[in-house]
Order: structure tokens, then C-alpha cells, then sequence
């Protein structure tokens, strides 16, 4: 009996992480518009370094500094979605010349 309640136990706990992931990412507005995106990722940038400086100074260790990152969120979102839509419009043609080498690959080696 309790070797078929794993499984159902280990899909809960997962199902319950992975929602509350999504959940606080929608809660933090990681979800919505570029101008959220970018407002939970300067709170993130604030609250982090004082974060990790209290843990390090707890445990004993000493970290070297944080690198400083100045870049656009809304700039480097908008050139992943020109990259990906790229990528999805020549798809067909790649497949398509792709399909057509391995053929000519095929009976080149039945030959």
C-alpha cells in the first residue's frame, strides 16, 4: 500500500512547488507587463545584497563583492521573442533541407 502512496505523495509535493513558484512570480508581477518585470527586478536587486551579507555573516563566510548588471529587462525580452520568432519562421525550410540531406545521406550509404 504505501509503495503506490508515493508516487501520489511525490506528485503532490511537487504540483505544490511548482504552484507556489508561479504563484509568487505572479504575486511579484514577474508575470505581467516589461515595466513589472523590471520594477520585482530592481526590488530583488535592493533586497538581495543586505540578504545574503546577514547569511554570510552568520555562517562565517566572506563573499566577494556583486557584480553590477545594467541592462534592460523590456530590451533583452523583446530581442528573445525576435530571436525565438525567427527561429519558428525558417523552422519549416530547416526541416524541410534537413529531411532532404538525411534522404540523400540514406541512399548514399545503400549504395
Amino acid at each position: 500500500m504505501a509503495s503506490r502512496l508515493y508516487p501520489v505523495v511525490k506528485f503532490v509535493v511537487k504540483g505544490s512547488l511548482a504552484g507556489g513558484a508561479v504563484y509568487v512570480a505572479y504575486d511579484q508581477g514577474l508575470l505581467g507587463s516589461s515595466k513589472q518585470g523590471a520594477e520585482a527586478l530592481r526590488k530583488a536587486q535592493a533586497a538581495l545584497p543586505p540578504a545574503i551579507q546577514e547569511w554570510t555573516s552568520y555562517v562565517g563566510w566572506e563573499l566577494p563583492s556583486t557584480p553590477k548588471f545594467d541592462f534592460s529587462v523590456s530590451e533583452t525580452w523583446n530581442k528573445g521573442v525576435h530571436t525565438a520568432m525567427s527561429a519558428l519562421s525558417v523552422a519549416p525550410t530547416r526541416a524541410r533541407e534537413y529531411t532532404q540531406k538525411g534522404w540523400k545521406y540514406v541512399k548514399d550509404l545503400a549504395k
